[in-house]
């Protein structure tokens, strides 16, 4: 669910990006939350995060492992670890693997979304896997589409919908954050509505699947400054801007992060010297904090805190994604009634976030001691 991938450009005139949308009033539906919460965890196939399912299965709803990939021609590649499968049907875990667009390439998505063949061959695929498997359903991971495939995006997710639901099964796909406030901003504002936000037709894509897992784990990356993995204000613009194009609260699961990032200066013979980040787990980042011997500092407003250090000269900066960062983030779920959260990932966690999680999921509020 990490994008952080230079694409080569197509032109596109900007005069098709500016549409018109209706904006409405939205207020938090705190009265209208679910009774049971949905938990979707991400996971992948590495030996954290399916000793951690393995642990807490009891506490995820959902198990979206980001298995599978499709080539241009609509061929699926991938599977699901037996282990992870065998654990989500000894706890009665729903299993919803992913499709990416590998390398998030740009073109292949492109291709794909674009020949009815090879969405009618990924599609068939889908349906026969899933039903082999036991899927509770599938979600689309297409990343890094180019606006100009917007349309085709919607329809390609539509055609899906229709067949799974014939067959049983869910869709849901998982969008870049909007924050609603891109256009008109900066040039970099705009290559991010150009080529990573404006292709999700967000009241399109919720009237014809089953729910939307917004990515707002992404407001800082390597192409940032240091800054929040997910802070408050903007996780909330974005959850405002989705409730405004129309999509109904019980379709909209909030993205969490597990992971926290740190800034610092990197290096390659082509670029030199450069600054960058990386996502860390939990035990990566404290042992960081120990090495330089820093203090992290709670910013209340973000909802997370931030520490900085120096190494020979030059500053370093990392933003933690710790119990105490996640209950601000459960408490706007609650709050807007949404139906509840796609997690990014599962394993790479503070391991104090669980009576967290499951204080939430039981509708109160616990005490988030790091550790």
């Amino acid at each position: 669910m990490l994008l952080f991938m230079t694409k080569r450009c197509r032109p596109f005139p900007l005069a098709l990006v500016l549409a018109c949308v209706p904006v409405l009033a939205v207020a938090p539906l705190e009265a209208q939350a679910p009774a049971g919460r949905e938990a979707l965890f991400y996971l992948i196939d590495a030996r954290d995060a399916i000793d951690s399912f393995e642990r807490h299965a009891d506490q995820v709803t959902v198990v979206g492992p980001q298995s599978y990939s499709v080539n241009a021609e609509g061929v699926l590649s991938g599977q699901v670890p037996r282990r992870v499968l065998e654990v989500a049907r000894q706890h009665g875990v729903k299993v919803m693997p992913l499709i990416v667009n590998p390398g998030w390439n740009l073109e292949l998505f492109h291709k794909l979304a674009n020949d009815p063949a090879a969405r009618a061959r990924m599609i068939d695929q889908m349906v026969e896997i899933g039903r082999r498997e036991g899927f509770w359903g599938w979600q689309f991971d297409f990343e890094q589409i180019h606006i100009s495939d917007r349309d085709a995006l919607s329809v390609f997710y539509r055609e899906t919908a229709t067949r799974l639901h014939q067959a049983g099964m869910k869709l849901s796909i998982a969008v870049y954050p909007d924050p609603g406030d891109l256009l008109g901003s900066t040039r970099f504002h705009a290559w991010l509505w150009e080529y990573l936000v404006g292709a999700y037709d967000l009241k399109a894509l919720a009237d014809a699947g089953d729910f939307l897992s917004l990515m707002t784990y992404l407001q800082h990356t390597p192409r940032t400054p240091p800054g929040p993995v997910a802070g408050l204000p903007y996780m909330e613009r974005v959850v405002k801007h989705a409730l405004a194009q129309g999509v109904p609260p019980d379709r909209i699961s909030l993205g969490v992060p597990f992971f926290s990032m740190h800034w610092y200066t990197a290096y390659s013979d082509e670029r030199k010297g450069y600054g960058w980040s990386a996502g860390l787990d939990w035990a990566a980042v404290r042992d960081l904090l120990h090495r330089y011997d820093a203090t992290p500092q709670w910013d209340a407003r973000q909802g997370a805190s931030s520490a900085a250090w120096e190494n020979d000269g030059t500053f370093e900066y990392a933003w933690l994604e710790d119990a105490r960062a996640l209950q601000p983030k459960l408490d706007l779920e609650r709050r807007y009634g949404l139906r509840g959260i796609s997690v990014w990932r599962i394993g790479e966690e503070d391991p104090a976030v669980w009576p967290v999680v499951a204080a939430w999921s039981g509708g109160r509020t616990a005490p988030a001691t790091s550790r």
